[in-house]
């Protein structure tokens, strides 16, 4: 199924690169300058939140002890590599979907460098993110990956302990969302699972 997942991802990037039809406006778009980054997997803009497809920052408010002792907000630290991956790689972003409710846009970013190591090659954003370990791969309320691929991305990060995984108190998102969840669920006697994580 990883497989699989990856070979439609892979497609979807192909195809997306390829020519337009005449008479339809290009689908990709560019992570405005004048966005406000509000979460290292967030941005509004226009009044519209735009938030990386199965992509899970750390939580803000929540906090690691980093090599010199001192106390680091986890959030911050997902929010300041975000920035600088869009600021660096300037990814252009194709909607994967939306949320009218929260006037949500979930997107998948893809960067393509002219120059240094990645030339030539596309990164994406959010495996960028996940497998230098400032994120984290998106559940669902049951626990499944929103997007298995990233888990691939997560797992070697761990086991190189990248990025957030090299500190041993790091407050894992998934696991801090998922309780958060089960407590609200049981607390509400049977009633279903929300539909998305609670707001950050």
């Amino acid at each position: 199924m990883i497989r699989s997942a990856g070979l439609i991802l892979a497609a979807f990037l192909a195809g997306a690169a390829g020519a337009q039809e005449p008479g339809k406006p290009d689908p990709w778009f560019a992570v405005p300058k004048g966005a406000v980054f509000t979460t290292g997997d967030t941005w509004t803009y226009a009044g519209e939140t735009h938030r990386l497809y199965g992509v899970q920052a750390c939580l803000r408010g929540t906090s690691f002890t980093n090599g010199s002792g001192a106390r680091i907000d986890c959030g911050e630290a997902s929010l300041t590599m975000l920035v600088a991956l869009v600021r660096d790689l300037n990814p252009l972003c194709y909607s994967a979907g939306w949320q009218a409710a929260s006037k949500t846009r979930f997107v998948i970013c893809v960067a393509q460098p002219s120059q240094g190591a990645g030339a030539g090659s596309r990164i994406d954003l959010g495996t960028a993110l996940i497998s230098s370990g400032w994120a984290f791969a998106a559940v669902s309320p049951v626990g499944a990956a929103v997007h298995e691929p990233y888990l691939i991305a997560q797992a070697v990060a761990r086991k190189e302990r990248l990025g957030l995984w090299q500190f041993p108190d790091m407050p894992d998102p998934n696991a801090i969302i998922l309780r958060q969840i089960r407590t609200g669920a049981a607390a509400t006697a049977g009633a279903p699972l929300p539909a998305q994580p609670p707001a950050r």
